[in-house]
């Protein structure tokens, strides 16, 4: 019954995107965000549905979308450099076999991220392509909130609607997700014009939504989450005029909290402050370092997945015994094959120093432009640009938190970062044609002006 729902689902969307083609983009983000070929028992895991998502998208676009007002940005330019680079450490990598397998869905995500800002042409789209990527995170976040709140979750525990402990159904990944679309949605409950912000359903499913969001670190117990909800608290209070009055309360409320949250989160918490002592942490330690010693004598990189030829020993410690009989117990541990669990570590040693940079300067640049973007209406109040410089600043934070929370997962390639530079790439083209657009329409003006004095 499942399987007949979603594929009735996607039937409809993808006969609506004939006649509206955005909606095929719609579709694309629905598909690689909440992965429904794996909530399904069958036909769906027997249809390439992300493939024909994707080539249904594009291939509208070509036919019938509009395209007077496309432009190919220097940040498109840089994505698709590093597709090019991504192919060649995929043709010459360690393990080709493995290298391959993630290739099939790396170039999608690359290629989307270059594709999408073309078909974000106006505010409308804009908007709709954020809420639509709210809108189907939140149905993994949702489901995550609930059984947190009923049930207190666990590492490793809580089951969010599938077996598959991958994407963004993965613990931490899907908590530092959570968390960067908490100012995305505070600004839909403000500016949104899809759903009117005035309505008391909207706010209180969008304040409800940021709580689920809140829950989800609690629930997955993943201390990524945890360093996110900082990072959070910190940015907006540095944007808000009442910061010593918010702080307090604030520090207030997770105090407060504290009794509440479950044993075993503290419990777990508490490793951020020594990583010897949590065997997760300690490997994560020990990959980097063999990261670095690895582009040392392979500076253009291994190819995906080379982390499989690491092998390294690392000491760790515990505490073992009762009471005054406590003591720490160092042991030493070896390991092999290992996942980098850093987003940037996985860039060094999968695509070597160019592809770092490469991928650096990428995030160094939208982080620039939408600072940029911010200062520039930051005082412009009218109806059609109120909204801008709190949509760029909405942006820049969550590109900070999934940033910041990136150190310590391997997300570098994740569809969401590439919907989200998009969403950044879409939003500055679009207001550098307005620009240009009113700056002609005021040369004109002044022309005519002159003719007309001259007459």
């Amino acid at each position: 019954m499942r399987d007949l729902f979603f594929l009735a689902f996607l039937a409809v969307f993808f006969l609506m995107g004939l006649r509206r083609p955005f909606l095929l983009v719609a579709v694309y983000a629905y598909i690689d965000i909440v992965s429904p070929q794996r909530l399904s028992y069958f036909l769906l895991n027997s249809i390439p549905i992300s493939a024909i998502a994707f080539a249904a998208m594009v291939g509208a676009w070509l036919v019938i979308d509009d395209k007077k007002d496309c432009r190919f940005s220097a940040r498109q330019a840089l994505l698709l450099i590093l597709l090019i680079w991504c192919g060649y450490t995929t043709a010459t990598a360690d393990f080709p076999v493995e290298a391959l397998t993630k290739w099939n869905w790396v170039w999608k995500a690359i290629i989307a991220g270059i594709f999408l800002p073309l078909t974000l042409r106006t505010r409308l789209r804009i908007e709709a392509m954020t809420v639509f990527m709210i809108l189907c995170a939140s149905t993994i976040i949702i489901n995550g909130g609930l059984k947190t709140a009923l049930s207190g979750g666990g590492y490793g525990v809580l089951n969010l609607m599938v077996d598959n402990n991958s994407g963004l159904y993965e613990g931490s990944i899907i908590s530092c997700v959570a968390i960067s679309l908490i100012p995305l949605i505070l600004w839909l409950s403000k500016h949104g014009t899809i759903f009117p912000p005035d309505d008391w359903r909207v706010k209180g499913f969008c304040y409800c939504l940021c709580l689920a969001c809140l829950l989800m670190p609690i629930g997955t117990e993943a201390r990524t989450g945890l360093v996110c909800i900082v990072i959070l608290a910190g940015l907006m209070l540095v944007r808000s005029p009442r910061r010593f009055v918010y702080g307090p309360l604030m520090l207030l409320a997770a105090l407060v909290s504290i009794p509440f949250l479950p044993a075993s989160f503290t419990q777990r918490m508490q490793t951020i402050e020594n990583h010897q002592g949590d065997e997760s942490a300690s490997t994560r330690v020990a990959v980097w370092m063999w990261t670095l010693d690895y582009v040392k004598t392979h500076p253009g990189g291994g190819g995906f997945d080379n982390y499989l030829q690491n092998s390294f020993t690392y000491f760790a410690q515990s505490e073992v015994g009762d009471g005054d009989a406590k003591r720490v117990e160092r042991r030493l541990v070896t390991d092999k094959g290992r996942a980098y669990h850093s987003a940037y570590f996985e860039m060094l040693g999968e695509q070597g120093y160019f592809g770092f940079l490469l991928w650096a300067l990428i995030h160094g640049i939208c982080f620039i432009r939408t600072e940029m973007i911010r200062r520039m209406y930051a005082k412009r109040a009218g109806p059609d640009e109120a909204w801008v410089a709190p949509f760029a600043l909405a942006l820049q934070q969550g590109h900070i938190i999934y940033m910041i929370g990136s150190l310590f997962v391997g997300i570098a390639y994740q569809p969401f970062i590439f919907m989200m530079l998009a969403l950044q790439i879409g939003l500055d083209t679009y207001l550098s044609r307005r620009r240009k657009a009113a700056a002609r329409l005021d040369l004109n003006a002044a022309m005519n002006r002159t003719r007309g004095a001259l007459a």
